[in-house]
């Protein structure tokens, strides 16, 4: 358990210096605008196939249920709120398991959350459905 919130909050930090980097301004394609063929974006899975596990990092009564609550008002498919297993957690942020992360962005902008990372595999045990994270701080 120690191992996961050591590796939460060392995401927390990476995530934040990332977003302090501008992002890199990329352009598919050709001159034409087209994008090539095999390059297409996948589309956005619905929300009502997203899973959510909102952790309560902040100590504040109520938080993860009340964001659970929201995002299942949104159209998420599930969003099942619960306390983090540390309670000091500066910042939110959302994170998401490998080939999520369109998804994730999505939910950060829905939960109104700028730190976006990816996960490094470890979840709290009975989160093995859950596609994405939520780590409600202190902001």
């Amino acid at each position: 358990m120690a191992a996961l919130v050591t590796s939460l909050v060392a995401l927390a930090t990476i995530g934040g210096l990332l977003f302090l980097q501008p992002p890199a301004q990329t352009h598919p394609g050709s001159d034409t605008g087209r994008v090539p063929k095999g390059q297409e974006a996948k589309p956005l899975r619905p929300r009502s196939r997203v899973s959510v596990l909102v952790l309560n990092g902040n100590g504040m009564s109520g938080v993860a249920g009340t964001t659970a609550t929201r995002l299942l008002g949104r159209g998420y498919h599930s969003a099942t709120a619960t306390n983090a297993t540390v309670e000091n957690y500066a910042t939110s942020l959302v994170l998401y398991r490998r080939g999520w992360e369109r998804e994730a962005r999505r939910l950060a902008r829905d939960a109104g959350i700028r730190i976006v990372a990816a996960l490094d595999g470890r979840l709290p045990a009975g989160s093995g459905r859950d596609q994405l994270v939520v780590i409600l701080g202190a902001n």
